[in-house]
């Protein structure tokens, strides 16, 4: 009769189901082949936390990163990767991720170095053909009129200091625009982005003053007019950002990045119909790294009465920036 107790108890335990990386890991593989990024980044994250010296799966979440634009994020993994390992596919990934941002010098550097380490690896034609496209790129470009390496330092700043400022991250920004401020005294927009980074970690009153004496000396700068508009508004003082305000309404500028900046700061000031019309032309194949574009062109879209395209458009910038599905929607900021 014991015997029989003990094996009714021994059936009625119920063993607990622990999910090691690898099964977090398939999920985020086919989550991301599914092409639902912000859900492969969980589960590839989960992953990492069950096996943090895994390297391949650092490389997977690296190329979720890279498919929606992060490329300094995906990069950034893949040296920690290298720090830790000597995972050589982190070279190529690398490479590419630095092929996308521009930085020609600096993908061909670790392309190579991926096809001295891996020959015959399993990235070895991407690796090739990644050179050959870089060399026909650069036979394009007028090699007297460039000085590459400095433009490939700019452009590391730049793209560093963007995505800080795209994700609010004031405090890791501003030491980078100093620097570059310091390093490219001759690259002015540092001046207002600087400004901008300052207003938002609590120095109100010094970056209006850094504005104001900009827009004293160049009347005509976009960036002075986006910022103080801005500025302004956030201070309470709408007279103020009025002026500015109606500059920006007159001006239409050639470059998209440029063109972003009004509809943003429309957006953001409340003047959501012309924000609207500034976000419809803009070529969408050149925003997909912006979360700003994301975010306030849905905000705008639903204040102006299109609540399927701003949902759209909110679900679209969640997938490719997960940092977005953490701020409020446009339907929730009424």
């Amino acid at each position: 009769m014991q015997q029989v107790e003990k094996k009714r108890k021994s059936e009625n335990k119920i063993i607990p189901f622990i999910p090691e990386g690898d099964f977090y890991f398939t999920k985020g593989v086919e989550a991301f082949q599914k092409r639902k990024f912000d859900i492969a980044e969980k589960w590839l994250k989960k992953a990492m936390e069950a096996k943090p010296f895994e390297p391949l799966y650092a490389c997977q979440l690296s190329v979720v990163y890279t498919e929606t634009g992060s490329y300094h994020k995906a990069n950034q993994l893949l040296t920690n990767v290298l720090q830790a390992s000597e995972y050589a596919d982190c070279y190529y990934l690398i490479a590419n991720n630095y092929a996308h941002l521009g930085l020609l010098n600096d993908a061909r550097k670790h392309a190579n170095i991926y096809l001295e380490k891996e020959p015959d690896g399993d990235f070895t034609e991407e690796a090739n053909t990644l050179l050959e496209l870089i060399d026909i790129d650069e036979d394009d470009m007028d090699e007297d009129n460039w000085d590459l390496e400095e433009e490939d330092d700019l452009l590391i700043y730049q793209e560093t200091i963007f995505y800080h400022m795209e994700n609010k991250e004031w405090e890791q920004a501003l030491p980078l625009i100093e620097d570059m401020m310091l390093i490219f005294p001759e690259h002015r927009t540092a001046v207002h982005e600087h400004a901008y980074a300052l207003f938002f970690t609590g120095e109100e009153e010094r970056a209006v003053e850094i504005e104001q004496q900009a827009n004293s000396e160049d009347p005509d700068n976009l960036y002075s007019h986006t910022n103080l508009a801005l500025f302004y508004h956030q201070l309470g003082e709408e007279e103020k950002a009025r002026h500015h305000i109606n500059v920006l309404q007159n001006v239409y500028p050639i470059h998209e990045q440029q063109k972003l900046r009004i509809a943003v700061t429309l957006a953001k000031t409340g003047h959501y119909m012309e924000a609207y019309q500034r976000f419809r032309p803009l070529m969408k194949n050149q925003m997909k790294s912006h979360l700003s574009y994301f975010q306030w062109y849905s905000i705008a879209s639903y204040r102006v009465g299109e609540p399927s395209k701003a949902l759209s458009l909110w679900e679209e910038g969640c997938k490719r920036h997960p940092k977005l599905s953490k701020e409020e929607g446009p339907w929730k900021m009424i």
